[in-house]
């Protein structure tokens, strides 16, 4: 018997139907089965609510887009679970089944990946480590990006960018985002960041609307040492995977650091990142 944890997105009513399939398809075939708690209140399907803690799961089941891949991924907070991404989302980069073939994917699973035909795809996963005056360091993992973002519309905020221990520059923009490849495709794409291939592991500097001529995305390796210091008065705010986390101040810095956890996320059949892209913008041949 394997125990499944199911995440499924709250405002979508297939996902609370393909949550009632899931779960009927589980418990037939004697396995453990159970929806996170604010899941099963939001979807209104208190009989599948559980208590298990997420990381104890043997499989993690996500029922809607990327931005519940996301929500998985910090549930499991580093534990080495499998991911099966449902899409019921728009783009579902990150998604691998749709939704009529999801009791055959749960059939291929459970048959192996020699019989089952599928293989884990490890994602790289970024740890930022916020410095601040009076604080303990605390620490935040994002799967796509952390921000460090402006406060207040109309005005820019200014950060220094150390590498390695040495200044690299400052930036006046509205925000700079650091991602890891899989980020690349979510917001620093949106800010005109280029495109990287999910199995690099690298660490993607883009700026947002920056006010200044050097505008470019840096691409650097995990081992190169990156932080973010606040300069100027004005206040920003850390995100992480499009969910703020704490405010900083003048002097405040973000330490970034390749974590020591990957996402690992179920991948049936040979899909290849490329074409993934190219399905979702609609690019032709030639």
């Amino acid at each position: 018997m394997s125990s499944v944890l199911l995440v499924a997105h709250h405002e979508r009513s297939d996902a609370a139907a393909l949550a009632r399939t899931a779960a009927g398809w589980l418990r037939d075939h004697g396995h453990h089965v159970w929806l996170h708690h604010d899941d099963a209140q939001a979807l209104q399907l208190p009989d599948l609510a559980g208590t298990d803690h997420p990381t104890t799961a043997d499989l993690a089941v996500c029922i809607g887009g990327d931005g519940t891949m996301l929500r998985t991924a910090k549930l499991l907070h580093g534990a080495a679970v499998p991911i099966i991404g449902v899409n019921v989302g728009l783009l579902g980069y990150l998604t691998e089944v749709e939704p009529p073939s999801l009791p055959h994917a749960l059939e291929r699973w459970f048959a192996g990946p020699d019989a089952g035909h599928w293989h884990l795809d490890e994602r790289m996963m970024l740890d930022l480590t916020v410095h601040a005056a009076g604080r303990e360091p605390q620490t935040w993992t994002a799967l796509n990006e952390g921000v460090v973002e402006k406060q207040e519309s109309g005005h820019t905020v200014r950060m220094q960018v150390w590498i390695d221990g040495a200044p690299f520059t400052s930036y006046a923009a509205d925000g700079l985002i650091l991602a890891t490849a899989t980020g690349s495709t979510a917001y620093s794409l949106s800010a005109r960041g280029p495109v990287l291939s999910p199995r690099l592991r690298a660490v993607l500097l883009t700026p947002v609307s920056p006010h200044m001529l050097f505008d470019r995305s840096l691409v650097l390796d995990p081992s190169e040492q990156v932080e973010v210091e606040v300069i100027g008065h004005r206040g920003v705010t850390l995100s992480v995977d499009g969910q703020p986390v704490t405010s900083l101040h003048e002097g405040d810095r973000v330490a970034v650091t390749p974590s020591e956890h990957v996402a690992r996320f179920v991948r049936f059949g040979d899909r290849r990142f490329h074409q993934i892209l190219k399905a979702k913008f609609g690019l032709a041949d030639r």
